[in-house]
């Protein structure tokens, strides 16, 4: 079904939010803003970080009320004081950062709230049928009595879809849904969208990945530092024309960089070996590479084969069963975490809220964290404010951090793609010699993502070593000097990203290709 059969221009709008304007501490987060959402259609909301999608949204799920404006639904106006009211006009919402309880199973979190009952006694068996028929009829195949904690990602997101079904809403909202999702998941929740809309659900779609706007939204409107930009249709539009709305100026799609020179080895790891902490299994397997200064080299794989448990080893968040880790010639294997970051290892994590950022801690604090105790910090044990507040505001101004109230905002309160860029910044910021990226621009605009390559990039070429982990298959080809893939927690494939194709790439990222002798590289490649 097209989008002219399943839309109809001339009907009310599902929804209508009409001159919104919302205010926060030192910030007009959503500015006038009207947007038109119509029965049947997907209709994506584009943004640089911190332009106001995510507090529009939460205005029509009821989490902020505006200071100015309405809101109608099907041509009535309507008031949202809390998710209850919008749950009950049929709005469900996918948050970036899911909202599940972890040690509950699947089925629990889908019937949290409303569950089914008889005289206060749960009627769990009409529960499971119900979403077992929802799973079923849209393609969200889950496993109804896994625990949260254990399932992948791309699982737990299926879960908050399915919560909204469930609760029979109409009007979905997807806040960022892809930005933690693998290719593969990404073209399954696309399907799964287009499904949904031919349903005559109406889905709003907030994301900052132009291909997948031109690929399943009907309708785009952006946004721009709080301001109502433009809408476009998206059969007359191009990528282009899109980035210049949301960022003011053109964007380059390819990574600027002159041909890597290598130099000496920054790390070595050797025969390493972790273990898997949610599966009872060894996740790295005797794993084996080098990183030298002056060089980007890519980790590329399938989420769940070992990069994550890769990386817990090399940098101390995970102890290894077995193996070294080298850096600068010295084994920093037994070494803490603040070690190895004195010691030159910058590390920009996969996790930004469980690994990188205190969120309770102001933008400063965060950006001081691992610097705090320098003397240009502290004094006899007592933190110069003066001298964290100038430091924070350079690097604030440098990589664009917007927040309400500056360097003294809470962490917590930022954007996810603003949280992110003050990471990168600190982490670039520290003298080191190795930066260990993973999803480095993961949830962050085009413009956001031209400035972190470019800075990355610059990084290798001030002699610095760069070990990159990424799911996106762009930033690994246009980005790596050297490509390792990883597949069920080994090394399967070295490849040269200007002598390969996404094709190959993708035969070794699925076990269907490997190196017999991977000093070879991938001409001694065979078929599996």
């Amino acid at each position: 079904m097209n989008a002219e059969t399943r839309i109809d221009p001339g009907a009310p709008f599902a929804i209508e939010m009409r001159n919104i304007t919302k205010v926060f501490p030192g910030i007009v987060a959503n500015d006038n803003i009207t947007l038109q959402l119509r029965r049947g259609e997907i209709h994506a909301l584009l943004g640089e970080n911190g332009a106001g999608k995510s507090t529009l949204m939460s205005v029509l799920f009821g989490l902020y009320k505006p200071e100015k404006g309405e809101i109608y639904k099907d041509g009535k106006k309507v008031e949202i004081r809390d998710p209850n009211d919008a749950n009950a006009l049929g709005i469900g919402m996918v948050h970036q950062h899911f909202k599940l309880v972890d040690v509950f199973s699947v089925l629990d979190n889908i019937i949290l709230g409303v569950e089914p009952n008889t005289a206060g006694f749960l009627k769990r068996k009409e529960a499971r049928e119900k979403v077992l028929r929802l799973s079923e009829a849209y393609g969200l195949n889950i496993d109804p009595d896994a625990l949260i904690e254990n399932i992948t990602v791309g699982m737990q997101q299926r879960t908050e879809i399915l919560k909204m079904l469930y609760r029979d809403n109409e009007i979905l909202i997807f806040d960022e849904p892809t930005a933690v999702l693998t290719p593969q998941e990404i073209d399954e929740l696309m399907a799964i969208m287009r499904n949904l809309a031919a349903e005559g659900k109406s889905i709003l779609f907030i994301t900052h990945k132009l291909a997948e706007i031109m690929a399943v939204a009907d309708r785009c409107t952006v946004l721009r530092k709080g301001k109502y930009i433009g809408t476009v249709d998206i059969a007359s539009t191009t990528k282009e024309e899109l980035s210049n709305m949301m960022v003011g100026r053109d964007v380059k799609f390819v990574v600027d960089k002159a041909p890597a020179v290598p130099g000496k080895t920054v790390l070595k790891v050797e025969g390493l070996t972790v273990k898997s902490r949610t599966r009872k299994k060894t996740a790295v397997k005797d794993v084996s590479f080098s990183v030298r200064a002056g060089e980007i080299v890519c980790v590329a794989g399938i989420e769940g084969n070992g990069q994550t448990e890769l990386i817990y080893g090399i940098t101390g968040l995970e102890k290894p069963v077995s193996g070294k880790v080298i850096l600068r010639d010295e084994d920093i294997s037994g070494k803490t975490i603040r070690y190895r970051n004195m010691h030159g290892l910058s590390h920009i994590p996969e996790d930004r809220h469980k690994h990188g950022l205190v969120l309770d801690f102001s933008l400063e604090e965060n950006i001081v964290l691992q610097r705090y105790f320098e003397p240009r910090f502290s004094k006899k044990g007592f933190i110069r404010f003066d001298a964290v507040r100038e430091y924070a505001e350079g690097i604030i101004e440098e990589y664009d951090v917007r927040s309400g109230q500056g360097a003294i905002s809470s962490a917590r309160g930022m954007s996810g793609g603003n949280q992110q860029k003050a990471i990168i910044g600190r982490e670039l910021d520290r003298d080191h010699d190795l930066l260990v990226a993973v999803q480095p621009t993961r949830g962050l605009d085009v413009g956001a993502i031209e400035n972190i390559h470019r800075q990355i990039v610059a990084s290798r070429d001030a002699g610095k070593a760069v070990l990159l982990v990424s799911l996106e298959l762009d930033e690994v080809m246009n980005l790596s000097d050297r490509i390792l893939v990883m597949y069920e927690g080994e090394i399967v494939g070295e490849l040269d990203p200007k002598k390969t194709t996404v094709q190959e790439l993708g035969l070794y990222m699925s076990g269907a290709k490997r190196d017999n002798v991977m000093e070879g590289g991938s001409e001694n490649a065979k078929e599996c």
